[in-house]
């Protein structure tokens, strides 16, 4: 049987710049690409009518069209990783795989395990930077210590970049050594457990005029000034070096947003226990109230505050939710409500079509005030103020909360300034006990 190498698809859900893919074609033997529908991840989605499944399933079918037109396929896979490498080391003869870096800790955690499955099967593993700019120790102080403030860090992080880092990786010219064979299907949404949504996703298309208005509007969420490109990124049917091209001539602020998804990458790397304790350990001393009533309010976006309803009731029904109302939400949850940031942040995981761990953890921390670079404890949001602020002609609102100025609408589930001086109170009794 010809050898081959295993090209492992994963959050990284395209054909064109891949770091991988590019130095897998490039070798000698011909390359079979792979997916894995990963049973230990999709056990631990409840809904089974999960937006991200569906845009996975989409992206694959994406691939598989441009790997027919060459005469080769996509081997779509369910399983756990390594027992599906132990079926495909009997259906090939494979003598490297090559995979981009993942940075989470069930990732790291999922590569070791095959990477000591491969080596006892003498099949090498290769890894590759992809998904990020920066990685790891990259972007470091000068004395080697990771950053832990994101000024500092962004203006390193800027100071390193040349047109290096953002040269597009030419798989194109490569084609021609994937491996040529009869075309496989890909398992039908059904087949792995999950039902296909209905909600389309917003187009990869790199909108320039945009972008260019990005500083400006990107705070009003009734305005379509973002760039609606997170689960793009998240899933890698987009290239982060293309995006950063772009937004180095057309959009700093854009460029910033950017740089601060790579500075949790970073955290979540260094400070690993970030995913279940606080950056800042003695705020773990906080005593949460964590009523599962109010919680629930929240949730399903009943909490009389129009702004935080609407952004709940637009996740609710698109898994998206505009970043200005996604910290007012999570500080009005925090804040307010005193419950746990933990259980926002895993509502959000939940919910969120773009959910990547590093900047979800990252972002409800610093509403929290828990976190590194975070928005200090006393800064507590004003509802009221925020939506007069980025949502003053009501629209945003409007679309989300039609019945917020009728009698059947909650009241508001607590008094913004009695919760503005309980949380400041409970606040300041943990950090009495640093």
């Amino acid at each position: 049987m010809q050898p081959v190498n295993i090209f492992w698809f994963r959050r990284d859900l395209r054909m064109a710049d891949n770091a991988a893919l590019y130095y897998a074609l490039k070798d000698a033997n011909p390359v079979i690409p792979v997916f894995i529908f990963d049973t230990a991840i999709l056990d631990e989605l409840e809904e089974k009518y999960d937006r991200r499944v569906t845009f996975i399933h989409e992206a694959l079918t994406g691939i598989q069209q441009q790997l027919l037109k060459i005469g080769a396929t996509l081997d779509v896979r369910y399983g756990y990783p390594e027992k599906i490498f132990s079926v495909l080391v009997k259906d090939y003869t494979i003598e490297k795989v090559f995979a981009n870096h993942d940075y989470e800790p069930y990732a790291s955690a999922r590569d070791k395990s095959v990477q000591a499955f491969l080596q006892r099967n003498n099949i090498s593993f290769h890894t590759y930077k992809d998904q990020v700019i920066f990685e790891k120790t990259e972007v470091v102080k000068d004395n080697g210590e990771p950053y832990t403030v994101f000024t500092p860090y962004s203006r390193k992080w800027k100071s390193l970049l040349n047109k290096f880092y953002i040269k597009p990786y030419p798989t194109e010219k490569y084609f021609s050594n994937f491996f040529k064979q009869d075309a496989k299907p890909i398992p039908a949404l059904q087949a792995i457990g999950f039902y296909e949504t209905a909600h389309a996703f917003a187009t990869k298309k790199i909108d320039a005029e945009r972008l260019k208005f990005y500083e400006k509007g990107r705070d009003f969420p009734a305005e379509n000034a973002t760039s609606r490109l997170g689960v793009h990124l998240r899933f890698g049917t987009i290239s982060i070096r293309k995006l950063v091209s772009h937004a180095v001539k057309i959009s700093d602020s854009f460029l910033n947003e950017l740089i601060w998804r790579e500075f949790y990458q970073c955290i979540l790397w260094h400070f690993p226990q970030v995913v279940y304790q606080s950056f800042k350990p003695v705020y773990d001393k906080i005593k949460w109230r964590n009523n599962e009533k109010e919680f629930d309010a929240w949730c399903t976006g009943n909490t009389g505050y129009p702004i935080v309803d609407a952004g709940m009731r637009e996740l609710n029904e698109t898994g998206y939710m505009h970043n200005r109302v996604r910290m007012i939400v999570a500080s009005f949850l925090t804040k307010h409500l005193l419950v746990d940031w933990r259980w926002g942040e895993a509502y959000f995981a939940k919910k969120l079509s773009d959910y990547d761990l590093a900047a979800n953890n990252g972002g409800w921390q610093w509403a929290a005030g828990t976190g590194c670079d975070a928005a200090p404890y006393f800064r507590i949001f004003n509802p009221y103020l925020q939506a007069k602020k980025f949502d003053p002609a009501l629209k945003y609102i409007r679309k989300w909360v039609p019945e917020f100025e009728e009698f059947n609408y909650p009241q508001p589930i607590v008094d913004h300034e009695f919760a503005r001086k309980r949380c400041l109170q409970v606040y300041a009794e943990a950090l009495k006990k640093e």
